[in-house]
């Protein structure tokens, strides 16, 4: 016996479930902090709060469209205590001026009539949307609910923390509502599907049917590029592994290297090869031409039998054994150690460790968007309080894994206009391909994070902020204390960077008593860290010598700017720590116990989550 219906084709059936599967992550990213968490059990549709707050049906006007409605404002409340987890207030002299402003641009917007035009916003920046009355009217409308909805969160009585986190679930619910997400409202979308006769719409749907098998939206073009093909191509061999890592020796590329060996720690939540990407722009290379005998860890992407693996393995068996393993190889009483965000971090703690040993293997560090201060984490602090770490705790308390696809998704949400609707409105509205893009294919290439690390880390750093609270936290049996730590250090953060904001990343000139250098980067988390001096782009920023203030406005207001890459300016501090220069070795590793066991980039890169 038959329903009756008409069975939906396989394809759309498989394009609901991935249409369902982004919403999902949305919704996720959107309420990942206690209150929203739990969502409304009565409203599973996630764009139902913020319909209250589109224009409502029934109202007549010249074109069709209803008009917004004032008195759809006080619901606001509702939406605002579904984000913090308790009833929000308002700021009552704010909320009559943002009341008297709405009403004002409500009447200018009808005033208007069919010359409205939706200004000031790149997504609806295409002539197709202001030829359009209804799509323009729709965008304008839509702009100034906008407006208005953050208006009312920054009208939102409580501290800091609550405010913060009110602005970014209310900046998620606009970014996700934009009429420009939906086929039905974008008016160039329609204009290009005319246009070519309905080949964009057959494109867009293949574009889906291929992200729908590969699990992700594409950012790129991720068929142009392969490992070891034609990103991560810096000459090299895999010499040392272990269940962690891989530790890599890049080939010498000057007939005398330094005698003072150079390890890179990269952050292992993502790839290494965001430092070795093009030979234009790779970092490591530059480091190699520099004279540098150049190791990087490159690791292991886990699988469930690392489920188990704590922030201590890591420390121990991955950052120190690679100390140790590097020091072991060239024979050299010390190293000079760089390590990039989470990398640094680890670093950190592992030259705190090694301090507490009295072991005085490090010679110099450099710290690229590293926290270890956690004052200041920007955005991410919306994520953090005691009940989202105790709920992680208990999810990891027998260990497990937190998903790679889970931790890109929640960093691309940072930036949701950038890095998700961007590319559905392109790859599946508009039906265009994304062009190739390394920095965006490695950006597409997820790793996991053993839970239990996982959870210790969200504790202990972005939750208690316990690194610098000397003798507080204890690693593979030391207490960590930073004032032991007396090593040169440079410290370097990006101007415009989400991830570690610069305030954070200045902040570890407070915490290292030995000598220091800062240098702040124009750009973001990762393009300003990527910045080849060849390019000539963007500008450096040095402060007086041995000058730091507490505060990192104050810096930047005695700071010197500098065009172009950091590089030559880290090079040049690192140099007279090198040590005196030796005849480059002509073979990878070190005898029969460090023997190359497969070229560079090796097969732990490859892994995919």
């Amino acid at each position: 016996m038959t329903s009756g219906k008409t069975p939906q084709p396989d394809w759309l059936q498989a394009a609901e479930q991935f249409q369902n599967q982004l919403i999902q992550q949305w919704t996720q990213a959107a309420q990942a902090f206690p209150g929203a968490a739990q969502g409304s059990p009565t409203s599973p549709d996630p764009f139902a709060a913020f319909k209250a707050f589109m224009p409502q049906a029934g109202v007549a006007h010249p074109f069709g469209m209803p008009m917004p409605q004032m008195g759809q404002l006080p619901g606001m409340g509702d939406l605002l205590a579904q984000t913090t987890g308790h009833q929000v207030r308002f700021d009552p002299a704010k909320l009559i001026e943002i009341q008297n402003q709405y009403l004002k641009d409500v009447a200018g917007l009808w005033n208007q009539g069919p010359a409205v035009q939706p200004k000031g916003d790149r997504r609806f920046a295409d002539e197709s949307w202001g030829n359009n009355p209804v799509a323009s009217y729709t965008a304008a409308v839509y702009l100034l609910n906008a407006r208005t909805l953050m208006a009312l969160a920054d009208a939102v009585e409580g501290d800091a923390k609550t405010r913060t986190r009110v602005r970014f679930a209310v900046q998620q619910w606009i970014d996700a509502s934009a009429p420009s997400n939906f086929l039905a409202f974008n008016a160039e979308a329609q204009k290009k599907a005319i246009e070519t006769q309905g080949e964009s719409i057959a494109k867009g749907v293949a574009n889906l049917l291929h992200d729908i098998k590969q699990g992700h939206v594409s950012m790129t073009d991720e068929s142009v590029f392969e490992v070891g093909k034609n990103v991560a191509t810096t000459e090299g061999a895999v010499v040392f592994e272990n269940e962690l890592f891989q530790l890599i020796e890049y080939k010498p590329l000057t007939a005398k290297v330094y005698e003072r060996p150079f390890l890179l720690v990269p952050p292992c939540i993502n790839k290494f090869y965001i430092l070795d990407l093009q030979p234009t722009n790779s970092f490591i290379r530059y480091c190699v031409e520099q004279g540098n005998r150049t190791f990087v860890v490159s690791w292991r992407n886990p699988d469930a039998s690392l489920g188990h693996k704590t922030w201590d393995d890591y420390i121990e068996d991955a950052v120190i054994k690679a100390i140790t393993t590097t020091q072991d190889i060239t024979g050299a009483e010390q190293i000079n150690a760089l390590g990039f965000c989470v990398g640094g971090t680890m670093l950190s703690n592992a030259l705190a460790v090694l301090a507490a040993r009295g072991e005085e293997r490090v010679h110099s560090a450099t710290f690229l968007t590293t926290l270890v201060d956690f004052t200041d984490t920007g955005i991410l602090d919306v994520f953090i309080d005691e009940p989202f770490v105790k709920m992680r705790e208990m999810q990891f308390a027998q260990g497990g894994l937190m998903p790679g696809r889970d931790l890109a998704t929640t960093f691309s949400f940072l930036r949701p206009n950038d890095l998700v609707w961007n590319y559905v409105v392109g790859n599946y509205l508009k039906g265009e391909s994304p062009p190739p893009f390394d920095l965006l294919y490695w950006n597409s290439d997820a790793t996991n994070l053993p839970g239990p690390y996982y959870a210790w880390y969200l504790r202990n750093m972005y939750l208690e902020n316990n690194l610098v609270k000397p003798g507080k936290t204890t690693v593979c049996g030391q207490k960590v204390d930073f004032r032991k730590v007396k090593l040169p250090v440079y410290i370097y953060g990006s101007r415009e960077d989400h991830i570690v904001p610069i305030g954070g990343a200045y902040a570890s000139t407070q915490v290292f008593p030995g000598k220091k250098r800062f240098v702040m980067g124009a750009s973001g988390h990762i393009a300003g860290v990527i910045n080849p001096p060849a390019a000539g782009k963007r500008s450096h920023w040095t402060g007086p010598a041995g000058q730091f203030p507490a505060d990192v406005n104050e810096w930047i207001d005695g700071a010197t700017e500098h065009k172009g890459s950091w590089w030559t300016d880290w090079a040049a501090w690192l140099k007279p720590l090198a040590g005196k220069q030796i005849a480059a070795p002509k073979t990878y590793g070190r005898g029969k116990a460090y023997a190359a066991i497969e070229p560079a980039p090796g097969r732990y890169v490859k892994a995919k989550a």
